[in-house]
């Protein structure tokens, strides 16, 4: 299992998290609520745990 910090805009990490579901090899096993970065309400981070599925 990967922990997987996800660190940008919410645009960004929307795109990233769409890209991650639709890989056949990946399966996303658990994502947390996003997180505010100090000092900016531009930027965010999420983690995500994620197992590579079986073939």
């Amino acid at each position: 299992m990967l922990k997987i910090r996800m660190q940008g805009t919410k645009k960004e990490r929307h795109w990233f998290w769409r890209l991650l579901e639709r890989h056949e090899g990946v399966d996303v096993k658990d994502v947390s609520e996003p997180f505010a970065n100090k000092g900016t309400n531009k930027y965010f981070r999420v983690y995500a745990e994620v197992e590579r599925t079986e073939k």
